[in-house]
């Protein structure tokens, strides 16, 4: 099947969720996560109109970001690539991301809120970050836990650099979909508590929740940016 082909079917289904759910298709944006797959299909997804881009490492999205970056290579429907780092980040990785990628998905920890304040202060630039909270408890999860959101978000201020634009986290594998709603569903009423009580209140206005296999609850409960990866750029590992 074609990226085209998939983008087709994946609209199809954003666009079905938006009217379970009463909500509007343009507040919903889509990250291509690339990272398990080569340069010549990230170029592909890219030149399909995908110009949001998801990557976990930088010694893996290198030569993509580079190739990417070239000034000559013409801009598709999409516009430029925009780079989200959707990984856990070490503190010390951080300056490999900071001013390379647009966004980060994994702030969850004051030590990795002071490294990419720093190099942000160094480039003069200041970092939308997603702070990830980890809803389901699951012990292989990274994210701060539920409670710990607004003290998070009160010492955050000492970091001028970092932008925190909403939360994110991941759900559980669940053989049945439906079955992450409810922490989905928390992650919304979290970041609308802190949304009423945070000094970064008004910034909080995104949720980066739901992948392939429950991206339509995520959308049904609120999220504004879902990360897919096999069921829109595949998994050429599995396909070999």
């Amino acid at each position: 099947m074609s990226i085209q082909d998939r983008i087709q079917q994946v609209e199809r289904r954003i666009e079905a969720a938006c009217l379970r759910s009463g909500r509007r298709r343009e507040d919903i944006q889509i990250v291509a996560v690339t990272k398990y797959v080569s340069l010549e299909r990230t170029m592909e997804a890219y030149e399909g109109g995908l110009s949001h881009l998801g990557e976990n490492r930088w010694q893996d999205a290198e030569s993509k970001w580079q190739a990417l970056s070239e000034e000559r290579l013409p801009e598709p429907e999409g516009g430029k690539p925009v780079w989200h780092f959707i990984g856990s980040l070490q503190s010390r990785k951080a300056k490999d991301i900071v001013g390379r990628f647009d966004y980060i998905h994994s702030l969850d920890r004051l030590s990795l809120a002071e490294a990419i304040h720093k190099q942000a202060e160094r480039l003069g630039t200041r970092v939308p970050c997603f702070i990830q909270v980890n809803v389901s408890g699951e012990a292989s999860k990274h994210g701060i836990e539920p409670g710990e959101l607004l003290p998070f978000l009160e010492a955050l201020q000492a970091y001028p650099a970092i932008k925190p634009i909403g939360l994110m986290t991941m759900a559980p594998y669940e053989a049945e979909p439906e079955a992450t709603r409810p922490v989905f569903r928390a992650l919304r009423e979290l970041r609308d508590e802190a949304r009423e009580t945070s000094a970064f209140g008004q910034e909080l206005n995104h949720l980066s929740m739901g992948m392939s296999g429950d991206f339509e609850v995520a959308i049904e409960e609120g999220a504004t940016w879902i990360r897919l990866g096999s069921i829109l750029v595949g998994k050429e590992e599995d396909e070999q």
